[in-house]
């Protein structure tokens, strides 16, 4: 068996021996890698992991990257896996994309080089914990996981086997996010001691209709899409875009949607994760179908240096994050960058000036830093404190109390019963 870190190096060799063989034969240029194309044996090829909205969304990027190709499809529903089937040949002009239902036999191929993981968040740790250890590279949907224990488990994983991640906050690859994040690191607002946070979405209504178990449908593996959470009868509301606000599957619009602007308030200032603090939070909570999970809240973080983090939904305040100097404020969300003074959304940022990683394309960062083997911009670190971050929140709600946490150690101060919700347990078998 061809050793997969020499694969792409035999192949080439392969091909080009080849066609020495058979000369004279004209090689088109593209399979030398000439006119600006890359070479098929220098294609990256990529596995994807749940083909669903989200995840189709991210296999188009990809598809439209010269230098990947996209090789195999997984999803538990059968009309996904053959939907995005059907995208891959197309772009491709051929049928060479493999099927399968379980992630398992995609990780098992030594031709795939890395997987996107676009399920839902239960399965994040999980499947990007086995991708490590199989060696892929990973570009996988936020938040890390379900739980703090879960994330930190994933986190570990991808460390520990050197594996490039780059998770979905694709902000980061935006350059107003970006400048908003310099101004506030570099002293251009002065010094800061607010910082407010809010999530835009969701924006639908959920399924309020009866609840009685419904038939597995053919072509659809329950079971499996449950995975590591706990056995639930069936029925199409906990498959739909639902789940995003169901516990079993997911920490809630809180967390699954708060980790993007998150990020961001991390980004421009780091303290916020790393210094000690105490959390408070009020929140109104979904009970429509099958959610449970935080629908309205505000939260606040209170540090003993005097910063403060707001925290809140889309409905109390505008969404986007905000950052607070003692001489200026600036704003920044997907539409728009706001400042005062104006001027600073055109601040030329000095030599001296403390820089953040410049992306302007997340996926084909991500390619590049697999050929590199650096961080990308959204790596695994970020990603996890941007994931716990809003949990915290979630957790005090659910208590209806003040919580002090040590970032340090990664626990709460003095109260066991939060400490306990840090984790979750896992189900039917499955474990990291």
């Amino acid at each position: 068996m061809i050793p997969s870190t020499n694969r792409r190096h035999f192949l080439k060799s392969s091909t080009l021996l080849a066609g020495a063989a058979a000369l004279p034969q004209i090689v088109p240029s593209r399979v030398l890698g000439l006119d600006n194309q890359t070479a098929p044996s220098n294609k990256i090829t990529l596995g994807c992991i749940g083909t669903g909205g989200m995840g189709t969304y991210n296999m188009k990027s990809f598809l439209a990257q010269e230098g990947c190709r996209v090789v195999a499809v997984c999803d538990v529903i059968v009309n996904k896996r053959e939907d995005a089937k059907k995208l891959v040949d197309a772009q491709y002009g051929d049928t060479g994309c493999s099927m399968t239902g379980d992630f398992r036999e995609l990780l098992a191929r030594k031709d795939i080089d890395a997987v996107l993981i676009a399920t839902p968040d239960h399965w994040h740790p999980f499947i990007a914990s086995a991708a490590a250890a199989a060696g892929k590279d990973m570009y996988c949907e936020k938040p890390l996981g379900f739980s703090h224990q879960h994330s930190r488990k994933m986190r570990d994983a991808v460390r520990k086997h050197e594996r490039i991640f780059q998770a979905g906050t694709w902000q980061r690859s935006q350059r107003n996010f970006r400048h908003a994040c310099e101004l506030a690191l570099n002293g251009y607002l002065g010094k800061i001691h607010t910082v407010e946070v809010s999530v835009d979405g969701p924006q639908f209504k959920s399924y309020n209709g009866p609840t009685d178990p419904q038939p597995v449908p053919p072509g659809v593996d329950w079971a499996m899409w449950q995975g590591p959470a706990g056995l639930r009868p069936y029925h199409p509301a906990r498959h739909s875009g639902d789940w995003f606000m169901i516990r079993d599957y997911s920490a809630g619009w809180i967390v699954n949607w708060g980790v993007h602007h998150m990020d961001i308030a991390l980004w421009g200032c780091p303290e916020l994760a790393t210094v000690p603090c105490e959390v408070e939070c009020r929140a109104t909570w979904r009970k429509e179908g099958f959610t449970d999970t935080a629908h309205q809240w505000t939260a606040n973080y209170t540090y003993a240096n005097g910063l403060k983090l707001i925290f809140k939904d889309q409905y109390r305040m505008k969404h986007g994050c905000r950052f607070y100097g003692d001489t200026a404020w600036v704003h920044v969300d997907r539409e728009r960058m706001d400042a005062g003074p104006s001027s600073l959304m055109k601040q030329e940022m000095k030599s001296t000036d403390q820089r953040l990683y410049e992306s302007k394309d997340h996926s084909g960062n991500f390619l590049e830093c697999i050929r590199s083997r650096k961080d990308p911009v959204s790596d695994v670190d970020a990603t996890y404190r941007a994931s716990w971050l809003p949990l915290l929140a979630d957790i005090a709600a659910r208590l209806e109390t003040k919580l002090k946490w040590d970032p340090q150690a990664e626990q709460f101060i003095g109260n066991d019963e939060a400490n306990a919700m840090l984790t979750r347990e896992s189900h039917n078998g499955w474990a990291m």
